[in-house]
């Protein structure tokens, strides 16, 4: 209404300038002026407070709140053609665009990319991320048993949460990566004001611990999850990446294994070292034609190397099992841990089970210990307030004696089959749990 003033019912970004629209004004051309991206009463305002709120009626527009008098620069600056007006809107209405008039207003690519990452508001990055919880909550979660909860805050940011942004924020606001879409660069500024607005919402269900707050469940019916709209994700296309990644260099060790060279710095099974030293021995006709059990180990100085003992001859043949087993000895074990969720973990030296003992304490007695899971990702904290819950009985965590880096869980009554459900349910797997009952001598 013309003469009136009232509160917005869309907002929008601008088509053309604001010197084009004037323009346009006064020679009465049409076309598109505003991208519109919220209007009152869409899918966004449902999901508001306020959503049963009527528009207020326009008020008049007051004199002083119109600004009559322009600068005559201003006014030269304004005083444009209708032609002018035109070629800024084409005939379809879409917005073309105009060229900058000076190097200052035209950027090379870095100088966009800012300018474009600056358009990305604190309530920007906050509505971005809480979709990215919305789609976490609906997709990945929503499978998840209940076992698999208490989550640790930290836990739930990086393994859900981060790698469910969308990646439309992308090109919409024109960023290389998804870091500036960070808690950091939101209204929230931490993660735990975020995940307690969340749970104000009814989305997740929260509870404070001494080291932590835990996400204890969350709720894939809510309303918000209902109507979600899915998008593709920053995990998505990082997936994608590490896939095209993976496959470039498994080519390059296909490669290299053809050619009979092996990295150094990659760990290999059994089964591993068992085919790449029976391809260099048929590769190079080491097997000894009198008997093919043995293998010519003088006719190759490389494998003489791989196979012989400080302080003693290398013989000129070998049983096949023998050089298996003296290449192995000349090579360091390692170990790699993978989860879902969780870094990679490479340690030198050999993996030890998870020891799960029962044991006869304080009189008559019997409680359940449990030592080693450090090195599959587990908290002592977060392990034994689980136990607890399971098992109905008390929980302690002490230090190990003579390990000042191994903690002990303790949880009281025999208790080995619930422990190792939920070792299983966080992911170790069960041949990597070694049970005991010291008691009646029983061993698994």
């Amino acid at each position: 209404l013309r003469g009136a003033i009232g509160p917005p019912i869309a907002v929008g970004r601008m088509a053309v300038s604001s010197d084009t629209l004037r323009s346009a004004e006064e020679g009465d051309v049409k076309g598109k002026a505003v991208y519109i991206l919220h209007t009152w009463k869409d899918a966004l305002w449902e999901m508001g407070p306020s959503k049963k709120t009527d528009v207020p009626a326009p008020r008049d527009l007051k004199t002083s709140e119109v600004d009559t008098e322009e600068e005559p620069a201003q006014q030269a600056k304004t005083e444009t053609s209708v032609a002018e007006a035109e070629s800024a809107v084409d005939q379809s209405g879409d917005a073309v665009a105009v060229q900058p008039d000076t190097a200052e207003e035209s950027a090379d690519g870095e100088g966009e990319a800012s300018v474009s990452a600056a358009r990305l508001t604190a309530e920007d990055v906050s509505s971005l991320l809480r979709a990215a919880l919305i789609q976490a909550i609906g997709n990945t979660m929503s499978s998840l048993p209940p076992s698999s909860f208490p989550i640790s805050a930290s836990t739930f940011w990086s393994a859900y949460v981060l790698p469910a942004r969308p990646a439309y924020a992308l090109d919409m606001y024109g960023l290389r990566d998804a870091s500036a879409i960070d808690v950091k660069h939101s209204t929230f500024k931490s993660v735990k004001t975020f995940l307690r607005a969340s749970a104000k919402e009814g989305l997740i269900k929260l509870k404070e611990s001494k080291s932590d707050l835990m996400v204890t469940a969350v709720f894939p019916p809510h309303p918000y999850v209902d109507s979600r709209q899915p998008h593709r994700t920053i995990g998505d296309i990082e997936a994608k990446a590490k896939k095209a990644e993976d496959r470039v260099q498994k080519e390059r060790e296909e490669e290299e294994k053809r050619k009979g060279r092996h990295s150094t710095s990659d760990l290999y099974t059994i089964a591993d070292i068992r085919n790449i030293v029976n391809d260099y021995i048929s590769s190079r006709n080491l097997i000894n034609t009198n008997d093919q059990q043995y293998i010519n180990i003088s006719t190759d100085q490389a494998l003489a190397n791989a196979v012989s003992v400080k302080g003693e001859e290398t013989p000129e043949f070998m049983k096949r099992d023998e050089v298996l087993r003296r290449v192995r000895a000349h090579m360091q074990t390692w170990h790699e841990i993978r989860a879902e969720g969780r870094d990679v973990v490479r340690k030198k030296g050999e993996l030890k089970p998870i020891s799960v003992v029962v044991k006869i304490r304080q009189g008559r007695k019997a409680c359940t210990l449990i030592t080693g899971f450090e090195p599959f990702g587990l908290q002592a904290d977060e392990l034994a307030e689980d136990l607890r819950k399971v098992c109905a009985s008390s929980t302690s965590v002490t230090q190990v004696q003579g390990k000042p880096n191994s903690l002990e869980v303790m949880v009281q009554g025999k208790q080995i089959k619930s422990v190792v459900d939920l070792l299983i349910t966080r992911g170790v797997p069960k041949r990597w749990i070694e049970s005991s009952d010291q008691t009646t001598g029983k061993k698994k």
